[in-house]
């Protein structure tokens, strides 16, 4: 007789990467990439130290925000037992809510540190988007009034995981604020804005429970999939003008991608609200990621 034993939970570093959400992390790295790849299409030339130290920062602050909204969430209701997405590290008794919020902290920490580092690169307008990074980080969960609490979320992520991230690296290589950056910017924070709709969606019942109105609930099960279908498809018609502003690149790669959206886009529409949204948020993030590799490639072909 064979005996089938449960897999036990994660625990030690198992319990930490669990915290951290390492699936959607491409969301803070595709933009500091594509920042440096449109500063090379411009320049011809790039700071790769900067680009690193940027990378570094942008995830340590992604990776805070994380951890920081595992405990928060927690500690709010927010993650009871019918909750539809993967194990969060807090709820499930892996991790202290005191000990993932030190785990934050130290995050935005190393992330400050970064950012002194880049301030030297960029001066001051790299002093004002990273102290803005980090306030919002804390506040997308933190604080009497939490972003993540109200409809403003995709705006949030859009400003600071999209045109934030990639004007801002691309200012710390050539110190202008150019055009296609900004376009960039829009083009891959619109995928991840897109991830978090995905993840309002699916939790919208637990979500209204708690007190939430994010833009999944206002906006209702019926408009939430156009919501979606628009910001996977919108980023597609901004292609031709990043190319027109961009000497000899090739952004046009980035519609390698678009069979991916529209699969996604109709995976939204039909299967039923529920855990099945895990693997489409995921497979959003990987969109963005895929889209976001093809478009740094075209630029510096």
């Amino acid at each position: 007789m064979v005996a089938f034993v449960a897999a036990s939970p994660p625990s030690g570093p198992s319990a930490w990467l669990l915290a951290m959400r390492p699936k959607t992390l491409s969301l803070s790295m595709v933009p500091v990439v594509l920042g440096t790849a449109i500063a090379w299409s411009e320049a011809g030339r790039v700071s790769w130290l900067a680009a690193l130290v940027a990378l570094l920062g942008a995830m340590a602050i992604q990776i805070g925000s994380n951890l920081y909204n595992d405990a928060a969430d927690y500690e709010r209701g927010g993650d009871g037992p019918d909750r539809q997405g993967p194990l969060r590290a807090t709820a499930a008794g892996l991790l202290t809510a005191s000990q993932v919020k030190r785990g934050a902290l130290a995050c935005f920490g190393f992330a400050t540190l970064a950012g002194l580092a880049l301030i030297c690169i960029g001066g001051w307008p790299i002093l004002v988007l990273g102290a803005l990074s980090l306030v919002a980080a804390w506040g997308y969960t933190g604080g009497p009034y939490p972003i993540a609490y109200t409809p403003l979320g995709e705006m949030f992520v859009l400003a600071f995981f999209g045109l934030g991230a990639v004007a801002g690296t691309d200012w710390l290589h050539t110190g202008n604020l150019s055009s296609a950056a900004l376009l960039g910017g829009i083009a891959v924070g619109l995928f991840a804005s897109a991830v978090l709709l995905v993840n309002n969606h699916r939790d919208a019942l637990v979500d209204r429970r708690v007190g939430r109105r994010t833009l999944a609930i206002v906006a209702g099960p019926g408009l939430t999939p156009w919501l979606y279908a628009l910001l996977v498809l919108a980023p597609f018609a901004l292609l031709p003008l990043i190319d027109r502003r961009l000497p000899g690149g090739h952004a046009w790669l980035a519609f390698g991608a678009l069979p991916l959206a529209i699969h996604m886009l109709l995976r939204f529409a039909r299967v039923p609200r529920g855990p099945a949204f895990n693997r489409i948020l995921a497979q959003t993030a990987q969109l963005q990621l895929a889209f976001g590799l093809l478009l740094c490639l075209g630029l510096v072909l």
